[in-house]
């Protein structure tokens, strides 16, 4: 059985992954457009524990096919034969369907907001929030493999999310999840944060910081691809998209728009 890499580049949309210079990735496999189940992090991260990946856009199929094809790519990944939809049955859950085989599960994230205290956490055998949101460094770091088990590694990084790795005095007061468990007690109301920061500069800084934050992930790929056994399935996607002042929205989460569902995915053996 392989090991397991399952990375979520927090906030990654599919047009600044594809702007990035990736080059490790790339190794991997060829960048697909997908698309997320939801507009925000949990939610996303909730099915992607079911076992599910980013789903495609087919016409002329059942959802209920597209589910089941979904779940039969888990016996190429793992070099197990006959694995599908069945197997998840009752707990729908990546990690117990993985300690079932004997895999050691672990998860490292980056956002506050699926914390080692949330539902999320169930089934792994350990998960941790990690002290910073950008230090994808630090978690390599914590990774270890051994030849008595399997490893699947679950890791959320935050590098590509708001504030996208700009010095905090550069940046609006914003409440989302960047910055809600620091600024939970303030009072903000009354800032109008379209006036005084999003006019067309401070948009295409940000988008420009994404873009720069995903060719970091990309560097640091190359130590994980070091520290990986031979063989292992890495799979690299994103949460969900996000948006830089297209029909004058920014961010994600409460905004339905297509570029907040699409996302970049990768996947293949290292």
């Amino acid at each position: 059985m392989r090991n397991l890499v399952y990375v979520v580049i927090d906030s990654a949309c599919y047009d600044t992954f594809i702007e990035a210079a990736t080059p490790n990735m790339e190794k991997v496999g060829p960048v697909e457009r997908r698309y997320s189940f939801a507009s925000w992090t949990s939610p996303s991260h909730f099915v992607y524990l079911m076992g599910m990946t980013p789903h495609t856009s087919p016409v002329g199929v059942f959802a209920s096919e597209v589910y089941k094809a979904d779940y039969l790519q888990w016996g190429s990944r793992l070099g197990v034969p006959d694995i599908g939809m069945k197997d998840f049955v009752p707990k729908f859950s990546l990690p117990a369907f993985l300690k079932a085989r004997g895999y050691q599960t672990h998860a490292m994230v980056s956002m506050p907001i699926i914390n080692q205290f949330t539902i999320l956490s169930r089934d792994f055998h350990s998960y941790r929030l990690m002290p910073r949101h950008d230090d994808f460094g630090a978690i390599i770091d914590a990774m270890s493999f051994s030849a008595d088990a399997p490893r699947f590694y679950f890791l959320n990084l935050g590098e590509a999310h708001y504030p996208y790795m700009i010095p905090e005095h550069e940046l609006p007061p914003l409440t989302g999840d960047g910055g809600v468990i620091r600024r939970l007690g303030e009072d903000v109301t009354g800032i109008s944060l379209a006036e005084r920061y999003y006019d067309v500069a401070h948009l295409n800084r940000f988008r420009e910081c994404q873009v720069a934050a995903i060719e970091q992930v990309d560097r640091l790929m190359g130590r994980l691809f070091e520290k990986c056994p031979s063989g292992t399935w890495l799979i690299v996607t994103s949460d969900h998209g996000e948006l830089f002042g297209e029909q004058g929205f920014f961010g994600h989460g409460p905004i339905f728009h297509e570029k907040v569902f699409e996302v970049p995915f990768v996947e293949g053996a290292i």
